[in-house]
């Protein structure tokens, strides 16, 4: 497994950025410090081998294994920017690991190796309704909490889930394009059909589309990679010109509708199109108008707030359980999008520097 201990490049900007996040980790547990404090029964005294700011009491650097289905995806970077940041508020460290294709094998044994390697943590993407059923159960029956974060199955045993409401996100992008192109050819593109921290999305979408008598929806996948993504885009759009809408339902996929309605001028012709997430030339998209639209579901909160919840969970014996939290669902479209290509944040993994981001 890929370990990183998360030792900040620049010292002279720890303090002020553990002075930001506490407060952000405790808010985002619904306690305050003393309350926390009160629940724990622990001592102010900090721990000398973990440093943290703030009163928590004295702990081991606890390990949280995360455990992924596309490790070096671009969208997980923010995701890994906010592990790294919760780890080092809360004197801890953390292990990245799973599997670059999507392979639940692949999945199932990194989270394996975790149990057995005697992890103080869990976070999964859930993305197999039953392959992880097992060895979640297992990880918990050896006293080691497991949340998921990205994608669920909700009759999994895990703790809680962490990440977008997929379904509902999907039924809002349904009713958007509906919006834009009230008739006519749509084609849904999904990287990976069947996997659940997408394929939830698409079924969303479905549901809309279906109840609209001028609408014909098409699922077609595009593949785990983002060059073959974007051939499966133009290859499709050639062989279908009549097409009216395009959405896609994960991050590769959408920067690819993207540059294919770029390459072949489709909004001056009338085609709308959308989809997920934030990488670089999606956002460029947006603001060119080829892309009517985009979602951002706060990636770096996928990777801060399991961090949080699982330190709160070893801190106070089980006590306080893990929660369920969405991490939402906006918009990004050509008014709202500057604010995106103008700041380089952490937030949106479009820059590593540790800095206070000022309102713009």
């Amino acid at each position: 497994m890929n370990e990183s201990n998360n030792s900040p490049t620049q010292p002279g900007l720890r303090l002020g950025r553990r002075s930001l996040l506490k407060g952000a980790a405790l808010s985002a547990a619904g306690l305050s410090l003393p309350a926390l404090l009160d629940a724990c029964g622990g001592s102010s005294t900090p721990t000398p081998t973990a440093p943290t700011e703030g009163n928590f009491p004295s702990h081991p650097q606890w390990n949280f294994v995360f455990v992924n289905h596309v490790t070096t995806n671009p969208f997980f970077v923010p995701t890994q920017y906010g592990i790294q940041d919760a780890t080092s508020l809360l004197g801890c460290k953390y292990q990245w690991t799973g599997s670059q294709t999507s392979s639940v094998t692949e999945m199932v044994d990194a989270l394996n190796s975790a149990i057995s390697a005697k992890a103080d943590g869990i976070a999964v993407s859930l993305i197999d309704p039953t392959a992880f059923n097992d060895p979640v159960k297992a990880a918990l029956d050896a006293g080691i909490p497991v949340v998921a974060y990205n994608a669920d199955v909700p009759t999994n045993p895990r703790l809680a889930y962490i990440g977008q409401d997929l379904y509902a996100s999907g039924q809002q992008v349904g009713m958007r394009i509906a919006s834009l192109v009230p008739s006519g050819d749509i084609v849904g593109f999904i990287a990976t059909p069947g996997s659940l921290n997408i394929q939830p999305r698409i079924n969303g979408i479905e549901s809309v589309l279906s109840t609209k008598p001028g609408i014909h929806f098409v699922e077609v996948a595009t593949g785990a990679k983002v060059n073959d993504e974007l051939s499966a885009i133009e290859a499709y759009y050639l062989g279908h010109k009549n097409l009216a809408g395009m959405v896609a339902v994960d991050g590769g996929s959408t920067q690819g509708v993207g540059q294919i309605m770029e390459k072949y001028g489709l909004a001056a012709k009338g085609v709308h199109a959308g989809g997920y997430d934030l990488l670089p030339k999606t956002l460029q998209e947006v603001q060119a108008g080829n892309l009517d639209f985009t979602i951002d579901q706060q990636p770096y909160l996928q990777g801060f707030l399991p961090v949080v919840q699982l330190f709160l969970y070893k801190l106070s014996g089980g006590l306080q359980q893990p929660s369920n939290t969405n991490t939402g669902l906006l918009f990004v479209t050509k008014n709202n999008v500057g604010p995106y290509l103008s700041t380089q944040t952490r937030f949106e993994g479009s820059s590593s520097a540790e800095k206070v981001v000022s309102p713009s």
